[in-house]
Formats: C-alpha cells, sequence, structure tokens
C-alpha cells in the first residue's frame, strides 16, 4: 500500500515538473503573446481616436462616429486576440473561439434583426450625408426639423412643437423629401388685379417689389404669368427664388410678399378686387 502510494505520489511530482518545464519553455511566448495583446489594445486607442477626427469631416452624427471607431477598435483588439493564441500554440482554442463566435453572432444577427438593420441604415444615412441635423424633412406622414440622428432612430420636431421618432429603416426604404439638399426654394404667389388695371405696371410693380423684398441675382428670375380672366380679376402667377433650407421659410417668404405686394399695390392705385356678383330683378307690374 504505502509502495503504491509513493509511486503515484511520485507520478504527480513527474506531471508537476513537466508543467515546469513547460511553463518555463512557453514563457517566452506567453510574454511575445502578452506583447502583441498591448500592442493591439494600445493600437486601437490610437486608431480610434485618429478615426474619429478623420470621420468628423464627412459625418456628423456623434452617435454614428462612435459606433464605426468602437467596431473598428474591437476588430484591432479580437486580431491581437488571435495572434496571442497563435503565438501559445492554442490553434484548437482558436477554433473554437471562431466556431463560438460564428454561432453566436448567427444568434444574436437574428434576435437584434431589426435593431442591427435601423443601425445600419443609420450609418448609411450619415455617410451618404442625405440626411443632417437642421434639415426639414417631409418622410411617412410627418414633416419637421430634424433634432436627432442616433443608431436607431431620427427624431424631428414638426411645427407644433411636438417630436417625432421614426426608425431609420423606415426612412431608408421609404421616399422622403429633404429641403436641405437645395439651396434655393422657389415661391408661388397666386393674385388677380381689377379689369381697369395697366398691366405693364402690375408686372413692373411686383418685380420691383419682390426684388426689394428678396434681391435676385437678375431681375428675370422673377417671372409673372397672367393666367387667367377670372370672374371679377384677370388672375396671374408670380414666381421668384429665396435662399433657405427649411420649408418654414418658404412660408415666411410668402407670407412677406403678399403684404409687400398689397402695400406697394395700393400705393400705386392697382386694385385686388374681391368677388363681385350682380343680381338683376324683373320688375312685376
Amino acid at each position: 500500500m504505502n509502495e503504491q502510494i509513493e509511486t503515484s505520489f511520485q507520478k504527480l511530482i513527474n506531471k508537476l515538473s513537466s508543467w515546469v518545464d513547460a511553463l518555463i519553455l512557453s514563457l517566452p511566448n506567453f510574454l511575445l503573446a502578452l506583447i502583441t495583446f498591448l500592442c493591439a489594445y494600445w493600437l486601437s486607442k490610437i486608431l480610434q481616436g485618429y478615426l474619429n477626427k478623420l470621420l468628423r469631416r464627412a459625418i456628423r452624427q456623434a452617435s454614428i462616429r462612435g459606433l464605426i471607431t468602437n467596431i473598428a477598435s474591437v476588430v484591432i483588439i479580437a486580431l491581437g486576440v488571435f495572434l496571442a493564441l497563435a503565438i501559445l500554440n492554442l490553434d484548437g482554442t482558436l477554433k473554437s473561439l471562431l466556431a463560438g463566435a460564428g454561432v453566436a453572432g448567427l444568434a444574436i444577427s437574428l434576435a437584434l434583426q431589426g435593431t442591427l438593420s435601423n443601425t445600419f441604415s443609420g450609418i448609411f444615412i450619415a455617410v451618404k450625408d442625405e440626411l443632417n441635423v437642421g434639415d426639414f424633412i417631409e418622410s411617412n406622414g410627418y414633416s419637421g426639423e430634424v433634432v436627432e440622428v442616433d443608431l436607431r432612430n431620427t427624431k424631428i420636431k414638426e411645427s407644433d412643437n411636438n417630436i417625432v421618432v421614426i426608425p431609420n429603416k423606415m426612412i431608408l426604404e421609404n421616399p422622403f423629401k429633404n429641403f436641405g439638399l437645395t439651396k434655393q426654394i422657389r415661391t408661388t404667389i397666386n393674385c388677380g388685379v381689377g379689369y381697369e388695371s395697366d398691366l405693364e405696371q402690375v408686372e413692373a410693380v411686383s418685380k420691383e417689389t419682390i426684388n426689394k423684398l428678396f434681391p435676385q441675382n437678375k431681375v428675370d428670375d422673377i417671372e409673372i404669368y397672367f393666367t387667367n380672366f377670372g370672374e371679377s380679376s384677370i388672375d396671374f402667377m408670380l414666381r421668384f427664388w429665396v435662399d433657405g433650407k427649411r420649408n418654414l421659410k418658404a412660408i415666411d417668404v410668402k407670407s412677406k410678399a403678399i403684404k409687400g405686394l398689397k402695400r406697394a399695390f395700393e400705393a400705386n392705385e392697382i386694385s385686388i378686387p374681391y368677388p363681385i356678383r350682380t343680381l338683376y330683378t324683373k320688375k312685376v307690374l
């Protein structure tokens, strides 16, 4: 019995000795693997800061920039881990990690399909520069100013000051109108003047008034067309350009133009008639 215990103890000592020998022999590889991982971690932080500065010129949304830089940082660290495992000759562990990562990635992608779709839609919108904070848009039946674009949703503030949250996927998959993509807005005003009016004078006064309120590149940019002989007026359509990136700006411009035209027409004795109906009654004897 004692001999058996001594034999087993001796085997244990030999096994531990072999482990110690293996550990000492693997110590250079372990140090090299540790240095490799630390270098990868340091490089990921340096790359994260540099990439954030580089993307700041192209992507205005901080959340989108943060996601891209974090993904790049994780990729660098993962490469460092794989290299460290390869240096330690842990190929089996490396294969197991890759297989587990593939299965886990598939499960996560299926579970978070909607979230990931909104995330990548937000990245695509930011990279394409088709929608930015401050733009006035119409999308999915809502219209307002974009106040935030994050990884999942786009928030717009409507004219009544309500905030509407729209998933990025819905914006990307459906048509939307972005007034911020154009530097000029064309405003159209429909009006009418009395039949006794001098139409040449009406045209000259209208162009002069609009050009004073909203200077044009050329006076010819102001278009006026007499369109119809109405029941009580000669109708005309006035079109001109204004600078602005918001649809609300067009409403303000139209209001100012109408007030300016009314003052100018009154000063030049040009009437804007209201509908008139003349009734004839037959005298019964």
